[in-house]
């Protein structure tokens, strides 16, 4: 496959694009190996961590208004008929979300690697604004469902938030930033439905969309504000013309319409390149996406489990999600405190590091989580007592980020500059598989109970669990295979 004329020619550079690029046979002007303000990789830690921070808060204000509406999708869809149910609308008025966050990255990655992250970031985040608003005001259940596909499609961190992290941060740190960014979206999904549940009941269903578009109209003016370019591509591209312009010379021809169309058709399918082209990331994407879907399994169980088998009310029904909180903050915590140490451990004498270094704890996740998606079914069969009921959704909460975040960090690692596309086909098959994969726990459950159900879930994760482990043994081989992934 030829490489992109967009990006730098992997032979012949870094991944990483530290210092320098090679760009359609020319040299464009590098970062200064003495120390380089525009350099993302050497700006302050605390402004780096201001920026993760602001990522995090983002992500979580994107899965808040993703999970919030769960638990009320039939009183919504209620209120919008004139008292009439629907199953079928408020089972999509879900999924949809997840169709137009698998669509949006295939535009938002390639535009990000071609004018860059801030743009995109910002272009994304007004447009969720827009959609959250405008879902807030529908008036029937067709257009409330569109305009969620909308906000679904208007998503951006998913996909770049991995991305900027390594822009801005060497091999050795990024396991703790991925950490944080990886949690943020997990606690809104279960914060959501709790506050969501009261608000609902107090103020109304709208107002629940209310507050997320005001808190994602805060965290957009801080990105407008405070964030700032960290693709390298694009600042060292701009840095050039600059210097070019200073020499007094003619400023560089621009390409015509029809070159940048081609560049950018290049850059939409590139992520499937990346993703195809690599037997690595086709193996850790199937695998991660069928991890992924157990949150939304857990997410559209479990409020029929705790009224229809405990009797819980919908407000204890919400403020239950916080179980899955408690549970992933435990797997942050396991991940922010070892992830780079194991890395580091692991990489012994060398300067550099491999990505497999990124896997143990993604090895350990593989195996528990089938586990614990069996004890979640067996005690609702069961009708165990609530406090072990919930304590097995925190076990799930736990080993599903001891999986997610280290494959993310891999991703990242092994993909460099192409780390945007990269992700954009792992979350696209995420998406899909969170998707229909769910629809399957109802049937499954009303056809063998949830005890049997869930053992046939647990079962199909258990026989993929063995991937991380082929690729912690042979993925520096396989990833040779790929340009996208081959060690410069």
């Amino acid at each position: 496959m030829q490489a992109d004329e967009e990006q730098p020619l992997l032979r012949t550079t870094s991944k990483d694009l530290a210092y320098g690029v090679v760009e359609n046979d020319r040299v464009v002007e590098g970062f200064d190996p003495e120390g380089d303000d525009e350099n993302p990789r050497e700006w302050t830690a605390a402004y780096k961590r201001a920026i993760v921070l602001l990522l995090a808060c983002m992500a979580f204000t994107v899965t808040f208004t993703c999970i919030s509406v769960v638990p009320l999708a039939g009183s919504i869809v209620k209120d919008l008929d004139n008292g009439a149910a629907n199953p079928s609308a408020s089972a999509l008025l879900v999924t949809i979300w997840e169709l137009g966050e698998a669509a949006g990255p295939l535009l938002i990655a390639p535009l990000s690697e071609v004018v860059g992250r801030y743009p995109v970031m910002n272009g994304c985040n007004m447009l969720f604004i827009v959609a959250t608003i405008s879902a807030a005001f529908c008036r029937s259940t067709n257009a409330l469902i569109g305009m969620r596909a909308l906000t679904g499609l208007a998503v951006a961190s998913n996909v770049l938030n991995p991305a900027i992290i390594g822009d801005m941060f060497e091999s050795d740190h990024r396991g703790s930033a991925m950490s944080l960014v990886m949690f943020a979206p997990l606690i809104g999904g279960a914060i959501g439905p709790a506050i969501g549940g009261v608000i609902a009941q107090t103020l109304g269903w709208r107002s629940v969309l209310y507050i997320a578009a005001g808190l994602a109209i805060i965290c957009e003016i801080l990105f407008l504000t405070c964030f700032r370019e960290t693709y390298a591509l694009s600042i060292l591209k701009r840095r050039a013309k600059r210097l070019h312009l200073d020499a007094g010379k003619l400023p560089l021809e621009e390409e015509g319409a029809h070159q940048g169309l081609k560049k950018l058709w290049h850059s939409i399918t590139r992520p499937f390149a990346v993703l195809f082209g690599s037997p690595v990331l086709m193996m850790l994407s199937l695998f991660g996406s069928v991890q992924f879907s157990y949150f939304y399994v857990m997410s559209i169980t479990m409020s029929d489990i705790l009224q229809d088998r405990y009797g819980f009310s919908p407000a204890m029904t919400g403020t239950s999600f916080i179980s899955f909180s408690v549970g992933s903050f435990i797997g942050v915590s396991i991940c922010n405190l070892t992830l780079d140490r194991i890395y580091i451990k692991l990489r012994g004498g060398n300067k550099i590091g491999r990505p497999e270094h990124r896997l143990p704890l993604a090895i350990i996740g593989a195996f528990t989580v089938p586990f614990a998606v069996i004890l979640y079914g067996w005690a609702a069969q069961l009708v165990l007592p609530w406090p072990i009921f919930l304590t097995s959704v925190a076990i799930l909460g736990t080993t599903l980020l001891l999986t997610m975040i280290p494959l993310s960090a891999y991703v990242v690692d092994a993909c460099g500059l192409f780390s945007a596309s990269a992700m954009t086909g792992v979350i696209v098959t995420r998406c899909l598989m969170g998707t229909f994969l769910p629809l399957t726990a109802s049937p499954l459950a009303q056809r063998f109970g949830y005890g049997w159900g869930f053992t046939c879930l647990g079962a199909f994760c258990f026989v993929l669990a063995p991937i991380p482990v082929l690729i912690m043994k042979f993925g520096h081989k396989w990833r040779q295979l790929s340009e996208f992934t081959r060690d410069a």
